[in-house]
């Protein structure tokens, strides 16, 4: 990224109140502890924190220019841009230097699996091309700009992850990542508490074609309920992946084993071939295949991509399969929802060696429908064979629940907090044993995981 402030103040409708219009900006942050020379500074004001105060320690930092929406921060230095919103500001900045870049630009949207598609359609796509993907999970109003602003000329093509939690929100970052094409994993229940529906949740997330144009193309998955029917039914081009008969790219003969997956894909015309993917689970086999359907789309070979997928790797606190002391720990604890939830009990119960043992703590952001899908929850993960269920926060009792509507003498455990659980899993598990950690990030469950590697 090189633009002058002069640009940068253009872009977003700015006013520079002090410095040299002609400093160059070579990077974009909105943390001061991140700043590097050459940095833009776009400090947010929070509910909590008004990062304002943060302007002159930036400068310090060698950041090139500033965004201030409280005028000239005095004693400050360096150049600082008049604005009315930073936030909007940066979103402005980054529309205008996406405008830039020649290259596709590949959203992934859905309730759950953003992050997995994001990063096998990465990897399937640089088997032809050099790629720029969403670092991490900076999907959003904030993270999703800053991505953005990373863009250059050296890459060929970009897979953005775009995510969405309340109303408008979509539309917002659509304007500014502009993706000529899309993939839409499925829809679930996350954030049902703010949208209200699935309906809701799927009309948001369709605004991620706001920016299409002729040529541009949305994929879908066709294993989901409320996806399926929109293919072919839409303003623009639609192509579907999944495991069903209809899709035109179809995974088939799967097999799912404790840490690794294996199908065969079978491409519109008819061509076909295999990937042994190193993850379990059948939700993971879908997101390969939404890999495939980008990739080939845009005329990487299916070999290539194919076997560009096999390198893939599951990102901290995504499905990774770890041992200690003989027991087997999924470590899954970076978000939950019941959709996301019921994939990682089914691999869990892939396992058949000792007890399988779930752990789940609150699922957030379910509104009215929070009893409702813990309850459920809880009745598959009885109904798919778990020996144990240990749940952590008020929620989650729902889950023991609904596993005893269906199992009266499963084994289960109600917990206050993680400590609890931890003692109790210390007293329960044996080597052969098989323990799932699965919660929303605010439930932290990822420390129990480390917990139980540490004991291990």
């Amino acid at each position: 990224m090189k633009m002058t402030v002069g640009e940068a103040a253009e872009f977003c409708g700015g006013r520079i109140i002090c410095g040299n219009p002609e400093t160059e900006i070579t990077s974009a942050v909105v943390d001061s502890r991140q700043v590097k020379p050459g940095a833009l500074f776009v400090p947010i004001v929070g509910e909590k924190t008004n990062a304002h105060q943060y302007v002159g320690k930036a400068f310090q930092s060698g950041a090139a220019a500033a965004l201030t929406q409280e005028g000239e921060i005095a004693g400050a230095g360096g150049v600082q841009i008049a604005v009315d919103d930073t936030r909007i500001a940066l979103q402005r900045i980054a529309a205008a230097w996406r405008k830039r870049f020649r290259g596709p630009v590949i959203g992934i949207t859905g309730s759950v699996g953003k992050t997995t598609t994001k990063e096998m359609a990465a990897l399937a796509l640089s088997a032809g091309m050099n790629v720029m993907r969403t670092e991490g999970n900076q999907n959003s109003q904030i993270g999703l700009p800053l991505t953005m602003l990373r863009l250059s000329d050296t890459y060929d093509a970009a897979v953005v992850e775009m995510g969405m939690s309340e109303f408008g929100e979509m539309s917002r970052i659509a304007a500014v990542a502009a993706p000529d094409y899309a993939v839409i994993t499925n829809i679930g229940l996350s954030h049902i508490g703010n949208l209200k529906t699935q309906e809701n949740i799927r009309k948001e997330k369709l605004h991620i074609t706001d920016m299409f144009h002729d040529d541009s193309t949305l994929f879908l998955n066709g294993d989901d309920k409320l996806l399926a029917p929109l293919c072919g039914k839409l303003p623009c081009r639609t192509i579907s992946y999944g495991t069903q008969p209809w899709c035109n790219f179809k995974a088939e003969d799967i097999h799912s084993g404790h840490a690794a997956s294996m199908f065969r894909y079978v491409l519109p015309g008819g061509k076909a071939g295999a990937v042994h993917l190193p993850v379990p689970g059948k939700h993971c086999v879908i997101d390969a295949m939404a890999a495939l359907a980008v990739a080939v789309t845009l005329g990487v070979p299916h070999e290539k991509a194919a076997q560009a997928l096999e390198r893939y790797h599951s990102l901290a606190m995504r499905m990774q399969i770890h041992e200690a002391s003989g027991v087997t720990v999924i470590d899954d604890s970076y978000n939950s929802s019941p959709d996301a939830a019921m994939s990682s009990i089914s691999v869990l119960c892939g396992f058949h060696s000792g007890k399988r043992v779930a752990v789940l703590a609150d699922m957030l952001e379910l509104g009215e429908f929070s009893h409702q899908g813990h309850f459920s929850v809880g009745k598959f993960a009885a109904e798919s064979g778990v020996d144990v269920v240990i749940t952590i926060g008020e929620e989650a009792k729902a889950i023991a629940e609904g596993a005893l509507s269906v199992s009266p003498k499963i084994e289960y455990h109600v917990c206050r907090d993680n400590a609890q659980a931890v003692h109790i899993l210390s007293k329960i598990l044996s080597p052969g044993d098989v323990v799932l950690v699965k919660g929303s990030r605010m439930m932290k469950t990822d420390e129990i995981a480390k917990q139980l590697l540490k004991n291990g």
